[in-house]
């Protein structure tokens, strides 16, 4: 295990300086699907998945230092979807507290991360809405990477709040429905998502060996590169983070033609 390690440090060092050397162009904003925490705690022997779930919290400030080291301007982690709000209290009480908890330590004084709750807050508990909306709220400002932490998050949820806001945002100023209709377009949608004022993610990472988006960012993504690593997150490794940008300045973008 120790001559494992001692490689892998080697090959880490050897990536990153490789990727400097070049001028590789690196993505500004970064999305991530942390995925894999449950089959992990399985895969290591544990029957509380919460295990994995603590396990892959842990992992994430790892990730940010990666992001600032590399120069990463903007992350979107996916923490939390609107699909696990319907798992049994007995599974999603202790994974809230979690996520309250990673939050409330990333937003420490110490650190240097902005952070921006993302996603239908409405859904959460309030308790755990308002927590998590003070904690990101004394953060404003950072030098660090900006964060945006969803949670209750769903791409199509996202979309759906969207239209729903542009509509009401017009109706306020007596607009009918059909003169909304003739100027309604791709940026007056835009501007009411969760991540307004924000470049779309250039990469989109996975892991847990699962090749496809699930519901993240659908609209914001339309012009990603993947990248989808077979770790799970709380096995996720700088090596991994690295191959991932090396992949993604090896690509040629096209952005849709």
């Amino acid at each position: 295990m120790g001559l494992r390690n001692v490689v892998y440090g080697v090959y880490e060092r050897r990536l990153a300086f490789a990727l400097e050397r070049a001028g590789s162009p690196l993505p500004r904003h970064v999305g991530v699907i942390l995925d894999g925490n449950r089959r992990w705690a399985r895969a290591t022997g544990r029957q509380d998945v919460n295990y994995g779930h603590q396990a892959g919290a842990d992992k994430i400030a790892d990730l940010l230092e990666w992001c600032d080291q590399a120069g990463v301007e903007l992350v979107t982690l996916w923490l939390l979807s609107t699909d696990n709000l319907s798992r049994p209290a007995a599974e999603l009480d202790p994974l809230l507290r979690i996520i309250e908890a990673v939050v409330t330590e990333l937003a420490r004084p110490l650190n240097r991360w902005t952070l921006n709750i993302v996603g239908a807050l409405d859904l959460l508990p309030d308790a755990t809405a308002r927590l998590l909306k003070e904690a990101a709220a004394g953060t404003a400002g950072r030098p660090g990477v900006e964060v945006n932490v969803a949670i209750g998050y769903g791409g199509r949820r996202e979309i759906a709040d969207a239209v729903r806001s542009m509509l009401q945002a017009h109706a306020a100023t007596g607009a009918t429905l059909e003169e909304v209709a003739e100027f309604l377009d791709v940026e007056h949608i835009a501007e009411h998502l969760y991540t307004r004022g924000q470049p779309d993610p250039d990469l989109v990472i996975r892991t847990s060996g699962e090749q496809r988006l699930g519901g993240f960012l659908l609209w914001q993504s339309a012009h990603s590169e993947f990248y989808f690593c077979e770790a799970y997150w709380p096995d996720f490794r700088r090596v991994d983070f690295l191959r991932a940008l090396r992949a993604y300045a090896a690509r040629q973008r096209r952005f849709g033609t």
